[in-house]
């Protein structure tokens, strides 16, 4: 077994791994960026290391300095936990080739080989697992995305090869959309994954979004866990994810189940990982979906997930500790008919977003009050204490809530009451819709696909529960007590961190900067949101065109002198994950731009100047 594990991520997944290792007796070892000095997962690990700034670029998705930090460590394994490096190819072979470092996860190539859409789809028509009609090889011509509609219909979905979660997706409705749509898909593709090349599929309207969690050893055992239904989404984005799925016959659960485990084997894979499926739903049906439903597979995750503490609710089955053992060259002990599926769970995200207003996500605060709920059934992931000030430089979520019940009844009302307990205070949270869907007809009835929420869903029923449920959420700011001075010394010596802690009354602040005669510098907490440049100034008295939520700027798809109309897409912003058109809401003549592409910007920030 390991001696000792690196997490290359932060916050909940990070603090998940490292109780893993804790439960093995192996030490852990944390990375954080300029931005996270002072979150959970630092507190939490035997010791901590300097990845760089804010930016995630230059600190989690830095190979080198990940790599480097963990022979500082002397650490004999990585966990890349979910998003950042969990998913790249290229850095599970540089820790595979790094002596004395075990990378724990799936190896470099059949991470690239199911990673990459077209290849996987390939694997899977071979292993008999049923897919969407669509193309084997990435696409590059919108010739041949109308040959395809030509042949299969409209809507059609183009994904980006290195793609999830509706990102480097776009939908092609009718002919007249092709070029925009395949251009923007193949830029997002480059953005989010540094691969450009895409691939076409035909575009289901109202499926179910179910997927199967799978174990598989280096000894040629192959695992499935059962499914989560992970239909309820915005823009693609999960929000609840529930296990086992209210809508599936036990017939054709074992169907799914065992197409899983059949393209798994055929990848030669090994360590956890999700095979995904849309399932075609019944407008009317009465009861399960039976064994006939049509499902597709619609790819793999080549990791640990979100949503693994649902699985692990239902069937006991600590699939974090699974990964570390399957790593270190155990075989799995236990054949999948003992996999037994008990009572019903839910993890409900917690993400620090304005549900009634677009989702949008806070852009500071601190936690005034955090309470999480206990009792029976309820299992908080998360890694804050009342105090912390939100980092705003990475995902919005900052904690997950898993109910279990003995059925779903159960379980919805185990939720209802956990939701209730959960007092967090001086940021906004999501908790209010999470309670809201809890009564909402289509969810109790397990009757919602993943265009509920997007297409169906009365929006003022979100507002009503936001105004009600809300809370104090702040102003958004931190106040410092001007009566009180803690001295907090974060000092780091060869990039390992070292704390030192002193409380003043009456004492004069700290002087940013200090240097101590070792030459460790001694940093002070910084502001939510770190490391945003200064606001670029402004001339002339012109329609401004701001920012409606923190993001980074892909691309400005004007110059200055041009004439737009109404409609027209001035700057495409990155937020939440998704690709943002932002359009000049009158016509006008472009007389400055405040941004440059791969600038990071704040809510409010000037984008465009139009007079």
């Amino acid at each position: 077994m390991f001696r000792k594990v690196l997490v290359a991520n932060r916050g909940e997944i990070a603090v998940r791994v490292m109780r893993a290792c804790e439960e093995l007796n192996i030490g852990t070892v944390a990375i954080y960026s300029e931005a996270d000095k002072d979150s959970g997962h630092v507190r939490y690990a035997d010791e901590a290391y300097n990845v760089g700034p804010a930016r995630a670029a230059d600190s989690y998705l830095d190979h080198e300095a990940v790599i480097e930090a963990a022979r500082k460590a002397d650490a004999d394994a990585i966990h890349p936990g979910y998003g950042f490096l969990a998913e790249n190819a290229e850095f599970a072979r540089k820790v595979e080739e790094t002596d004395g470092i075990t990378w724990i996860g799936p190896s470099g190539d059949s991470m690239e080989a199911l990673g990459e859409k077209t290849k996987a789809r390939t694997i899977m028509d071979e292993a008999d697992v049923p897919i969407v009609p669509g193309t084997t090889d990435p696409v590059t011509d919108p010739e041949e995305v109308k040959e395809f509609g030509e042949k299969h219909g409209y809507p059609i979905a183009i994904k980006a090869e290195g793609g999830g979660g509706g990102r480097g997706m776009k939908v092609v409705w009718d002919e007249s959309e092709v070029e925009d749509q395949l251009e923007s898909a193949q830029r997002e593709g480059e953005a989010y994954f540094d691969n450009d090349s895409v691939y076409l599929e035909r575009y289901l309207e109202k499926p179910r979004h179910i997927e199967v969690q799978i174990v598989a050893d280096q000894h040629g055992n192959v695992r499935h866990l059962g499914e989560r239904d992970c239909s309820l989404q915005r823009r693609h984005q999960k929000v609840i994810e529930e296990g086992p799925s209210a809508a599936l016959s036990d017939e054709l659960r074992e169907n799914i189940g065992e197409a899983a485990r059949r393209g798994v084997a055929a990848a030669d894979y090994t360590n956890a990982g999700t095979v995904e499926f849309l399932v075609e739903e019944e407008p009317g049906r009465d009861g399960p979906l039976g064994p006939d439903a049509n499902f597709y597979f619609l790819e793999v995750n080549t990791r640990i997930q979100v949503e693994h503490t649902v699985t692990e609710e239902i069937t006991g089955i600590d699939i974090v500790k699974r990964q570390i053992k399957i790593a270190a060259g155990e075989e799995l002990d236990f054949e999948q008919e003992d996999v037994e599926i008990d009572g019903h769970a839910m993890e409900f995200r917690i993400n620090a977003e304005n549900a009634a207003n677009d989702f949008a996500p806070a852009t500071g605060g601190t936690l005034e009050t955090y309470d999480p709920p206990g009792g029976i059934g309820v299992r908080m992931d998360d890694a804050l204490r009342q105090g912390d000030e939100l980092v705003t430089d990475y995902d919005s979520m900052i904690a997950k809530l898993v109910v279990w019940g003995e059925d779903r009844d159960e379980c919805i009302e185990r939720s209802l009451r956990a939701l209730r307990e959960y007092d967090i205070e001086g940021i906004p949270t999501i908790i209010p819709f999470h309670r809201l869907m809890l009564t909402d007809e289509e969810f109790v009835a397990s009757t919602h696909t993943t265009k509920y929420l997007d297409e169906e869903l009365d929006e003022t029923r979100i507002e009503e529960a936001q105004e009600q449920w809300g809370g104090d959420t702040g102003d958004g700011a931190s106040e410092e007590d001007e009566e009180a001075v803690e001295r907090e010394f974060t000092v780091e010596v060869n990039g390992k961190r070292f704390e030192v802690e002193l409380e003043e009354h009456g004492a004069p602040a700290i002087p940013a900067g200090d240097v101590d005669a070792g030459g460790a510098q001694a940093s002070r907490p910084e502001p939510a949101g770190g490391s945003s440049s200064d606001e670029a100034d402004i001339a002339g008295d012109g329609e401004t065109v701001d920012a409606e939520m923190q993001g980074t700027i892909l691309d400005v798809e004007v110059e200055e002198g041009d004439e737009v109309a109404a409609g027209d897409v001035l700057v495409v912003l990155e937020a939440m994950k998704m690709e943002n058109d932002i359009v000049a809401s009158q016509g006008g003549e472009v007389t400055q731009i405040a941004v440059e592409e791969g600038e990071s910007v704040d809510m409010g920030d000037t984008l465009v100047v139009l007079e």
